[in-house]
């Protein structure tokens, strides 16, 4: 067992015993929410989807992002409906751990929501993300648009030509499909539980390899 995948075992285990003395036992709370309602968008607003490993780690760049309205973490890319933590963290949905991102193109470009994403991930690194390996923290772009297709696939391209990296991008970029919401406890879980958040983030070595790969531009 990895490093998160502890840490959360340690919040389920928590929340679980919560949710149990709120609703006298283990059955009294509903699973997560549907891939249609994750779909929806508010009026003038626009959906992203991008996959980066930790979906704990790839919310906050996002959420301190100016023009971005909301930010959900959950799983896409796989064959199974409304999976869970345990199934997707098993490697056997096909899912990724992704972030929704809903922005104000009025106010931010998907091009800077592409610039965010390449300066969180690494761009070489084949089934796995950091500390993470497995292909459910495979870094991937969910376009949701053709337009979107258009400038990922030009931003993959110039960082392809840049020379920046002696070895292949590997990050894909392939159609969205439907997305499920994770589990609440994951939600915002860098501000739940900052502590817990830092402690992984710094085991894992993410901020170390970002600078390595982005130098200045790391976040």
């Amino acid at each position: 067992m990895n490093i998160r995948s502890t840490i959360a075992l340690a919040v389920t285990v928590g929340l679980a015993f919560a949710a149990c003395a709120r609703a006298g036992g283990p059955d009294g709370g509903a699973q997560g929410g549907t891939a249609e309602a994750a779909q929806s968008n508010g009026a003038g607003t626009e959906t992203a989807i991008f996959a980066g490993g930790c979906f704990w780690c790839m919310q906050h760049p996002f959420d301190e992002l100016e023009g971005v309205v909301s930010t959900t973490v959950g799983y896409t890319g796989g064959h199974t409906e409304n999976p869970t933590y345990e199934e997707v963290s098993s490697g056997t949905t096909g899912h990724a751990e992704a972030v929704r991102v809903t922005y104000d193109p009025q106010r931010v470009g998907y091009q800077k929501l592409l610039e965010v994403f390449w300066h969180n991930v690494d761009p070489l690194a084949v089934g796995h993300q950091f500390c993470d390996w497995g292909d459910q923290y495979r870094a991937e772009i969910f376009y949701t648009t053709e337009q979107q297709k258009k400038l990922a696939e030009a931003s993959k391209t110039a960082l392809e030509h840049s020379g920046r990296f002696d070895k292949p991008i590997t990050t894909k970029i392939v159609a969205a499909g439907p997305f499920y919401p994770a589990e609440e406890y994951h939600q915002e879980f860098y501000k739940k539980n900052p502590l817990r958040y830092k402690f992984y983030r710094t085991g894992c070595g993410r901020d170390r390899r970002l600078h390595e790969l982005w130098g200045d531009e790391a976040p």
